[in-house]
């Protein structure tokens, strides 16, 4: 039976809200109501606008109904990890993302597409229902408005990046609407992205309550808008791009780290460092029976290395994401390496550890990600309940792209060369010129297994060079994915060039 996705989609799928996670996002849902009776309080817009919130977090279900981080398919497709796992059909969609054999029927697609035409919709909700809400103060519906095309933006962002020619949807669609779409162009994508984000900027507030965090900020809009136009490639707006991300990073909100580590730690979630956070928590005690509808970081149980027997690390992984060899020797002595990579391997061999290695095992494991002991959740199935966050975007990564926009853009090369100081001296490196290929070396060190190697090899042209002899990468294809076979069924939608 054909699956109706663009009706569960836009229809079914947001027409439930409910309230997840620490203090903003809680672990209990406090009921489910249908759309149709909804947006009659101040405190239903707020559920609504939590729920356009919650795509962010999605490690399982979608479509697929099965483990969709979207950082297991970008790390599978980078020249970082392989995708490892038990075998090479364990994972399926992420093996082939590895191998660069993807195609609208078998890949990463599905579920990246669900996440983010879910989370528009439902901020398309936001814009459209929360205007007049009785008892709703002006300034409180100015906040969500300006959330929700920040959300929209973020979402839009990723599927350009991903897919290319995207159907670009500005409002709920009626039943009569769901088969006409069409693609746009990625200009036109872009264009809407800078829309939202230039509406959202001035509203947002520059710094959210502790009871708030994970809310998005001026910074965070700022620093997206910055790495979008970058993104966009125009050498003519590196400056603007520099002018977005020096507004976050000379505005004394942040700070780097002292410590690298303790960026990924989650006892020091939403550090100084942190400009737009993903919250994980181990509070609702999931277990199976509640898939896919937890809070836990399910990619930190998967890296893990399996049936482990030693120090630092639980017992259960799954053993997906083993580091390249290629990365290994890039970070082997770099003071990043033993926060970036378990060398599980060396603790075997000192007689430390055992562990069952799984496909595509190289013995070297994600630590920034890492299903540590200490961790392990006091209740429910533990494989669900890892605390670790995600952190989209960081200080370090708004100083290397406001480096990188400088020198392609001629401006204040002085600056570039002080961000790209910055970086290296907090982990006790020398300085090096600004170069536009050091900037990118220091992105490969400083931002490895974090989601950002794709993408950042697609848009300055150097994914076929690395990716090409390691993997299979084809320019002119691969740097977009498959469009989702069950979206072009029944619809006005095209596979982009080269896939099945």
């Amino acid at each position: 039976m054909k699956r109706k996705h663009l009706i569960y989609l836009f229809v079914g799928a947001a027409g439930f809200f409910s309230s997840c996670s620490k203090s903003f996002l809680s672990p209990t849902p406090n009921g489910l109501q249908l759309q149709s009776n909804y947006y009659k309080t101040p405190a239903e817009a707020f559920a609504a606008v939590t729920a356009a919130y919650n795509p962010l977090g999605w490690e399982c279900g979608s479509t697929d109904n099965t483990y969709i981080d979207k950082l297991g398919s970008l790390n599978s497709g980078a020249d970082e990890c392989y995708a490892g796992g038990g075998g090479p059909t364990d994972m399926e969609v992420w093996q082939v993302f590895n191998t660069y054999t993807m195609s609208g029927a078998v890949g990463p697609s599905a579920s990246l597409w669900d996440r983010n035409y879910t989370g528009i919709y439902r901020a398309n909700l936001v814009l459209e229902n929360t205007v007049n809400v009785p008892g709703l103060d002006a300034a409180t519906q100015a906040r969500y408005v300006a959330e929700a095309k920040f959300l929209r933006a973020y979402y839009y962002f990723d599927l350009v990046r991903e897919f290319g020619n995207i159907p670009l949807i500005l409002h709920s669609l009626s039943t009569d609407e769901l088969y006409n779409q069409v693609q746009t162009t990625p200009d036109t994508v872009y264009a809407q992205i800078e829309a939202d984000l230039t509406a959202a900027i001035p509203v947002l507030p520059a710094t959210v309550a502790a009871t708030e965090l994970g809310r998005v900020t001026k910074g965070a809009a700022n620093a997206l808008m910055g790495k979008v136009i970058l993104t966009e490639n125009n050498t003519a707006r590196m400056q603007t791009a520099a002018t977005y991300l020096e507004a976050v990073n000379s505005s004394g909100l942040y700070s780097l780290q002292t410590n690298y580590a303790e960026i990924f730690d989650p006892a020091n979630k939403f550090n100084s460092e942190s400009i737009f956070e993903i919250y994980h928590s181990a509070a609702a005690a999931s277990g199976w029976g509640n898939w896919p509808n937890f809070l836990g970081n399910v990619y930190a149980q998967m890296t893990g290395p399996r049936s482990y027997s030693g120090p630092l690390y639980w017992s259960g992984g799954w053993s997906f994401n083993p580091i390249m060899p290629t990365l290994v020797a890039d970070l082997y002595g770099d003071p990043r390496y033993s926060a970036t990579i378990m060398n599980v391997d060396s603790l075997v061999k000192a007689g430390k550890a055992s562990y069952t290695p799984g496909y595509a095992n190289t013995g070297y494991f994600m630590a920034k990600f890492a299903p540590r002991a200490t961790e392990v959740a006091a209740a429910g199935q533990t494989e669900l309940n890892f605390p670790n966050d995600y952190i989209e975007i960081r200080l370090a990564d708004t100083y290397l792209m406001e480096a990188e926009a400088l020198v392609r853009g001629g401006g204040d090369l002085t600056k570039a060369q002080s961000y790209l100081d910055q970086v290296r001296a907090r982990v006790g490196l020398p300085s090096v010129p600004a170069t536009l290929d050091n900037i990118y070396h220091e992105r490969r060190l400083e931002l490895a297994t974090e989601g950002h190697r794709w993408f950042d090899l697609v848009r300055t042209g150097q994914a076929a060079a690395i990716l090409g002899p390691l993997k299979g990468y084809q320019q002119g294809v691969n740097n977009v994915l498959p469009i989702p076979l069950v979206e072009l069924n029944n619809t006005k939608l095209k596979q982009n060039p080269g896939y099945k």
